[in-house]
């Protein structure tokens, strides 16, 4: 008999996170999407909790509800946030927010899911980061909590590899089909188009290039690979990008 894989998305109703429901979906995962609203689309295979992971109330009660009706065996953390401020106007409550959104959420969830996938010697974790982990302006924020997941999946790595529980990051660069890449690049502008440009592979990524890394890390065939990050940026982690 097939195990059966029950994957958690989060921020699963729209750009990257929803391409990952769909492909998991096609690959017959059942899977449950957390985000502030439901996704466009319906399957008999998917189940969708609104839910702000900002609150950490919200998001522990989220959390414990998921695992008492679902034995999660994968966990995909990709929503996200950017905020983006120059150093002066950075403020501590967006500092706070993305800390308990990117970092505190992940926690809270994997936390819940643990003990199934102890017991049935199986998981997999994928935390999603950025190439902004690596340094852009006005990413202060931003940067710092997408370079502590991949601290923290590294530690992670180590704590459950003997639980056959495997956790990478997938970091992607500019994906240009996502609400967030939007909210700081106007569609057919000059930037996008320069940015673009700069970009080794001379064009930006879609949430599709991301999807596709997230499921090479969520295989079940994959439990040799643990604790690594894997840029899906065309190239952008090793040259230098303007945004």
């Amino acid at each position: 008999m097939t195990a059966r894989n029950v994957a958690v998305v989060t921020g699963g109703s729209t750009g990257i996170g929803a391409e990952i429901c769909r492909q998991m979906l096609a690959a017959d995962y059942e899977v449950v999407s957390l985000a502030r609203r439901k996704p466009d689309f319906a399957h008999a295979r998917l189940h969708a909790l609104e839910v702000d992971l900002v609150d950490r109330a919200a998001t522990d009660q989220a959390a414990r509800d998921v695992a008492s009706r679902f034995p999660v065996s994968h966990i995909v953390h990709n929503a996200g946030i950017i905020r983006p401020a120059l150093l002066p106007d950075v403020k501590q409550d967006d500092l706070d927010a993305l800390t308990q959104l990117h970092l505190g959420a992940a926690i809270a969830l994997v936390q819940a899911a643990l003990p199934t996938m102890k017991k049935e010697h199986f998981g997999r974790i994928v935390l999603m980061s950025s190439r902004g982990a690596l340094g852009l302006q006005t990413r202060s924020a931003y940067s710092a909590t997408k370079a502590g997941m991949i601290g923290m999946a590294r530690t992670w790595a180590l704590e459950l590899a003997a639980d056959g529980i495997t956790v990478n990051v997938v970091a992607p660069g500019p994906i240009s089909d996502t609400e967030m890449f939007r909210s700081v690049i106007p569609a057919e502008s000059d930037r996008e188009k320069a940015l673009a440009e700069a970009i080794p592979v001379k064009r930006l990524g879609r949430s599709d290039d991301v999807a596709r890394a997230v499921m090479f890390f969520c295989d079940r065939a994959n439990g040799f690979v643990t604790g690594q990050t894997l840029f899906v940026c065309g190239g952008a982690s090793v040259g230098m990008i303007v945004i």
